[in-house]
C-alpha cells in the first residue's frame, strides 16, 4: 500500500530544514547510481533520458518545469507572458530577461550570446540534433543586449517555451562550442564530454558509460549551493542492483529508474536504508514500429531510412494484429504493479491530451489471426509463418537489457508468434542502446531492427514539441548523424499538416482536441503500439534531503537543494 499512496501524489518530497544550507560544500559527497550509464554529456547529441539528466546538474536552460508542471524561472527574472509584455500580442516573439551576474563556472559571464549560439549549434544545416523540435517554427533569436534574448517565430506561435525550457534544452557556452558547429559536433569529445556549465556541479571527470565526478561549481549563483562538495554519479548494472544500493546496502543516496517487479521494490524497501518515490507523468513504455527496412543485405547508408519502405510493417492488417494479440493488463502486473496502468496512447498525460484507443485492455488473439486471414496474410508454406506479397512475417525484435524488458519480450514473441510471426529477441545494453553514437548499430536511432522497445516521455504539460516527433523531416538519417525523434520513421502528410495547425492553436480546449488526434494518428497508422503508461519510480537515502521527484522535467532538476539529514 505504501508504494500506492506515494503514486497517488504527484510528488514524494522532504522537507528541506531551514538551516540546511549553512556553507556550500559543507555535506561532502553524494552519490547517485543510473544503471543505464550516460555515454554524453551533451543532450543535443543524445536522445536517452540518462544523457539528458546527468548533463542537467551542469547545463541549465532558461525556464523549467517544476513537480507540479509549472513552468519557473531558472536563468531568468520572469517567465515572459502576454500579460507582463514578454509575449508580444500577436504572439509571433517572446523575450527573455537574463538575470544579471550570472557566471559559466570557469567565471566568465553567461550572455544573451550563448542562448543565440544554441539554436544556431542545434539548427545547424550540416549538423544533428537530438532535440530539433524544440527549435520548430523559430525565425531567429536576437540579442539586443547581453540580458535579452528575442525569439522570433515564423507565424504566431501560442506555446512559445519550446526553444531553451526544460532539461532537454539547454545553454551551451559559445566560447566552448563555436569549433563544434555542424558536422564537426559529434568531434567535439572534450566539450561533450566536459561542459562548461551554469549548474551546481562541475565535471572533475568524465568515463563514458561508467562514472562521472562532480564538485560543486565555485561560481553558481547561490553562495549557499550546493550543500555537497562532490558528486558520485555511477552508471552501469542493472535496476535490480542499483535499488538494493539504496535501499538495502545504504551504499548510493539516489537510484533512477527502478524498472522492477512491485514485490522487489517491497522487499528492498525492508532493508530500512532508503524508501521509494514516485509519481505518474507521461511517461509511456511502447513497441516502435519501423516503417523503413533494416535489412542488413541493404547497403550502409540506405538500411533503416526512407529510400527502402518496411515489406510488411506498413500493413494495417499487420501492425493492428501484433497489437490485438497484447494482453496490456498482463504485461502492468507482471512489470509494475500499482506503478503502471494499461497504456492506449502515445502522450498518456495529461489526461487531457490522451486519446482513446478502443480495445487496447483486452487481448483478442483469434481476432488477430482473423484480421490477417481477411487481408489474405496466411501461412501459404506450412513452415508456421505468415507471409505477406511473399514475405514472411519475420521480425527482429529489439529492446535495452533489462529484467522486465526481457519479460515482456518473452511473453509478447510468444503471442505473436501464436498469430503466425516468426520473432527473433535481441537486447543491447541501455548505454549503448540509448547512448546516440552515430558509429554504433546499436542504437535505438539508428533502429537496424523491425520493432523496438523503450519508454519515452516529454518535459512539460504541452506535448506540442513532443508530438512533432512524429514529423517526416525529424527521422534519423545518415545526414543528420542519426540524430533525429522520428524514431519509426512515421510520415504522413496530414500529420505534418496537423501538427502545423497545433503551433497556431490557442484556444486550450481546441489544443488538446489536436493533440489526441495527433496522437491517435500516430498509433492508428502503425507508428508505435503503446503498453504501458509508466509511473516514475526512483529511490533516495533516508539521510538524503530535498529530494522532489519530478515527472515533468529532469528527476535532478532541484539537485542544488538537496542535503544530508544531520543524525540526532
Amino acid at each position: 500500500m505504501r508504494l500506492k499512496s506515494l503514486l497517488l501524489g504527484a510528488a514524494a518530497a522532504v522537507a528541506i530544514a531551514p538551516a540546511a544550507f549553512a556553507e556550500r560544500g559543507a555535506d561532502g559527497e553524494v552519490k547517485i547510481i543510473y544503471w543505464q550509464a550516460p555515454s554524453i554529456l551533451n543532450p543535443f547529441l543524445s536522445g536517452g533520458t540518462k544523457d539528458v539528466e546527468s548533463a542537467s546538474m551542469i547545463i541549465e536552460p532558461l525556464a523549467r518545469y517544476n513537480e507540479k508542471g509549472e513552468l519557473v524561472p531558472w536563468l531568468v527574472e520572469e517567465i515572459p507572458t502576454v500579460a507582463n509584455g514578454g509575449v508580444s500580442e500577436d504572439l509571433t516573439s517572446i523575450t527573455w530577461k537574463i538575470t544579471p551576474g550570472l557566471l559559466w563556472s570557469d567565471g566568465t559571464p553567461f550572455t544573451s550570446a550563448d542562448v543565440a549560439f544554441t539554436h544556431e549549434y542545434c539548427t545547424h544545416p550540416e549538423g544533428g540534433c537530438a532535440q530539433q523540435t524544440k527549435f520548430n517554427g523559430v525565425s531567429s533569436v536576437e540579442t539586443p543586449d547581453d540580458l535579452t534574448v528575442i525569439v522570433t517565430f515564423e507565424g504566431p506561435t501560442p506555446n512559445p517555451y519550446g526553444p531553451f525550457v526544460g532539461g532537454e534544452s539547454p545553454i551551451l557556452q559559445k566560447a566552448q562550442f563555436e569549433s563544434c558547429l555542424g558536422a564537426a559536433a559529434s568531434t567535439c569529445t572534450e566539450q561533450n564530454f566536459n561542459p562548461i556549465g551554469t549548474g551546481p556541479f562541475v565535471v572533475d571527470e568524465f568515463k563514458p558509460n561508467d562514472v562521472i565526478t562532480m564538485s560543486a561549481n565555485p561560481n553558481y549563483r547561490d553562495p549557499a549551493k550546493p550543500a555537497f562538495a562532490s558528486v558520485t554519479f555511477k552508471g552501469g548494472g542493472d535496476a535490480r542492483a542499483a535499488g538494493q544500493a539504496v535501499m538495502e546496502t545504504g551504499e548510493f543516496d539516489y537510484a533512477w529508474n527502478l524498472q522492477l517487479a512491485p514485490d522487489v521494490i517491497a522487499q528492498m524497501e525492508a532493508g530500512g536504508k532508503g524508501v521509494p518515490v514516485a509519481g505518474f507523468g507521461p511517461l509511456l513504455e511502447r513497441i516502435m514500429v519501423n516503417q523503413t527496412d533494416p535489412s542488413p543485405d541493404l547497403p550502409e547508408g540506405e538500411r533503416s531510412t526512407a529510400m527502402h519502405p518496411h515489406p510488411f510493417l506498413q500493413e494495417p492488417a499487420v501492425y493492428k494484429a501484433m497489437s490485438m494479440a497484447i494482453d496490456r493488463p498482463l504485461l502492468v502486473e507482471i512489470g509494475y504493479g500499482q506503478a503502471g496502468k494499461v497504456g492506449c496512447s502515445w502522450v498518456p498525460a495529461p489526461e487531457a491530451f490522451a486519446s482513446t484507443f478502443e480495445g487496447c485492455d483486452v487481448q483478442d488473439i483469434d481476432g488477430a489471426k482473423a484480421l490477417l486471414d481477411e487481408a489474405g496474410i496466411v501461412d501459404s508454406d506450412g513452415d508456421g509463418v505468415r507471409e505477406h506479397n511473399g514475405v514472411p512475417l519475420s521480425i527482429l525484435y529489439q529492446t535495452s537489457t533489462n529484467a522486465v524488458r526481457q519479460d515482456f519480450q518473452a511473453l509478447i514473441k510468444e503471442w505473436w508468434e501464436q498469430i503466425g510471426f516468426e520473432v527473433e529477441l535481441r537486447n543491447v545494453d541501455s548505454s549503448v542502446f540509448f547512448g546516440g553514437d552515430a558509429g554504433s548499430p546499436d542504437t535505438f536511432q539508428k533502429f537496424y531492427a523491425d520493432v523496438q522497445m523503450y519508454a519515452n516521455t516529454f518535459n512539460g504539460t504541452d506535448p506540442q514539441a513532443y508530438l512533432g516527433n512524429g514529423l517526416c523531416a525529424n527521422a534519423p538519417r545518415p545526414e543528420t548523424q542519426w540524430q533525429g525523434e522520428n524514431i519509426s520513421r512515421f510520415c504522413m502528410e496530414e500529420y505534418d499538416a496537423l501538427h502545423a495547425e497545433l503551433t497556431k492553436t490557442a484556444d486550450m480546449a481546441e489544443r488538446q482536441r489536436i493533440g489526441r488526434e495527433l496522437s491517435a494518428m500516430m498509433t492508428d497508422n502503425g507508428g508505435m503500439i503503446p503498453l504501458v503508461h509508466r509511473g516514475r519510480l526512483s529511490a533516495h537515502a533516508n539521510t538524503l534531503g530535498g529530494v522532489v521527484l519530478n515527472v515533468w522535467d529532469s528527476e535532478l532538476w532541484n539537485v542544488a537543494d538537496w542535503y544530508r539529514i544531520k543524525s540526532n
